[in-house]
């Protein structure tokens, strides 16, 4: 990873993370997407979808021999040994990719946007921490929203990820999403001018 200034972002699902991230990256700021990287770990023909089909066999596998991500998490959502096994297969590729994608990155400074930044213990890797946070009573409406989850359903997405207050207690910046979208972008803007003046503060940037 570069001597950049690295903002980790993060927040619970349906909190607008997302959201804010784009509006970094309008702002010329590069985002590297944990997700992304995820994705690409596992593509057909690596390494890493090659353990993952050790590991869960072959039914992961959809017909066209990419990752079927829902079989996936539906085998190991119950099951808190499989997904840490999971986890110890696929989070060193996963940071590997992302030091690589971070490396060629062009920019004042870098959001590195990891949806499990605290459950993963990846504080060593920011240099602070931006939480995206909402009311969980909101999430909950969202996720049933956008998903066609049932409440319970909802429920339990939220509970198999960090509480909202680990998360509070980790940030060093929060951005409450409790407004308009417009509201969001425009937090992300004056959090910007704040980073940069970090930014600078710590010298140029290396080529």
């Amino acid at each position: 990873m570069s001597d950049r200034l690295r903002i980790g972002l993060t927040g619970g699902i349906a909190s607008g993370k997302s959201t804010a991230a784009r509006r970094f990256s309008e702002l010329g700021v590069p985002v590297i997407d944990a997700d992304e990287a995820a994705r690409a770990v596992v593509a057909p023909g690596t390494a890493g979808l090659t353990q993952v089909i050790a590991r869960f066999g072959r039914g992961v596998l959809a017909e066209n021999g990419e990752l079927n991500r829902r079989a996936l998490r539906d085998l190991i959502f119950g099951d808190p040994s499989l997904r840490q096994d999971l986890e110890h297969l696929l989070h060193p590729l996963i940071r590997a990719d992302m030091d690589h994608r971070a490396q060629g990155a062009v920019g004042p400074y870098l959001i590195l946007d990891i949806p499990l930044l605290i459950e993963a213990g990846s504080h060593d890797r920011v240099d602070r921490v931006l939480v995206v946070d909402v009311d969980e009573a909101v999430q909950l409406q969202r996720i049933m929203t956008r998903d066609g989850s049932t409440l319970d359903q909802a429920r339990a997405i939220l509970a198999s990820q960090t509480t909202r207050s680990a998360r509070l207690a980790a940030a060093d910046d929060v951005l409450l999403n409790t407004g308009t979208v417009m509201d969001l972008r425009q937090s992300v803007d004056r959090l910007h001018v704040g980073y940069l003046r970090l930014a600078a503060a710590r010298g140029p940037a290396p080529i």
